[in-house]
């Protein structure tokens, strides 16, 4: 018996250091994604109604010109106005955390009662998934339906970056209809989606088959230096 446990154990140490390394080879040939620096509302910096912090741009996705040109635009709107918004990119967020659920965490945060909360809109996105979300204050909804903000959110901001993740354009194209509707003009609506006709067919490029094949013969030699070692030390076990 005694025999037999010590066997048990070694095995299971023969196994384990079998697992880590396969792990590590994993997670640096990307076969298994590394946990993204996930954020919550708490580690946002904190912002009060009337403070003249308009971007806040964590994931690092605007260029300088675009955040000069939105922070004056969004100034200008909340001087002629009184309506301040604000924008924020993170990357990533708490397991279970949502766009919708951080956006609106952190409107509380920041408007803590409803004379403070009145005028406000914040938009939120999370690059990772690039998903977003809208909150406005009660003062805002009068001016600007709750249809014409979630469009805002979902398209304003969502067709540019469906196009190749751009996301200078979506928040300019977010800041000139936000700006439009809040001042009392007319709403200039969402972007026009142009259909684009895929005239190359559904077949996967060299370049695809290429990295396709080669995660697979990767997979297959992991497998093969696990089992077979495996396999062998267990044979030799049974006739030791």
């Amino acid at each position: 018996m005694k025999q037999l446990l010590n066997q048990l154990q070694n095995q299971r140490k023969y196994i384990k250091s079998l697992i880590i390394p396969l792990l590590a080879i994993l997670l640096a040939s990307g076969i298994i994604a590394a946990p993204a620096n996930a954020i919550n509302v708490y580690q946002m910096p904190n912002v009060s109604a009337g403070e003249p912090t308009w971007v806040i741009d964590k994931s690092e996705v605007l260029s300088r010109f675009t955040e000069g040109k939105l922070n004056q635009s969004l100034e200008d709107l909340a001087k002629a106005t009184g309506n301040q918004v604000r924008l924020v990119t993170v990357h990533g967020l708490d397991y279970g955390e949502t766009s919708a659920t951080f956006a609106q965490g952190l409107f509380e945060k920041w408007y803590s009662n409803p004379e403070d909360q009145a005028n406000q809109t914040l938009i939120v996105l999370n690059t990772v998934t690039n998903d977003s979300a809208i909150v406005t204050g009660n003062a805002v909804k009068e001016i600007m339906s709750d249809d014409i903000a979630e469009s805002v959110a979902s398209e304003s901001l969502q067709v540019p970056l469906r196009d190749g993740n751009k996301y200078n354009q979506g928040f300019l194209d977010v800041s000139d209809r936000i700006v439009a509707v809040l001042s009392g003009e007319p709403d200039p609506g969402p972007p026009v989606v142009e259909e684009k006709i895929n005239i190359a067919g559904n077949f996967k490029s060299a370049e695809e088959t290429k990295n396709s094949n080669a995660t697979v013969w990767v997979v297959v030699i992991l497998i093969v230096a696990t089992v077979v070692p495996m396999a062998t030390y267990f044979f030799y076990q049974g006739f030791s």
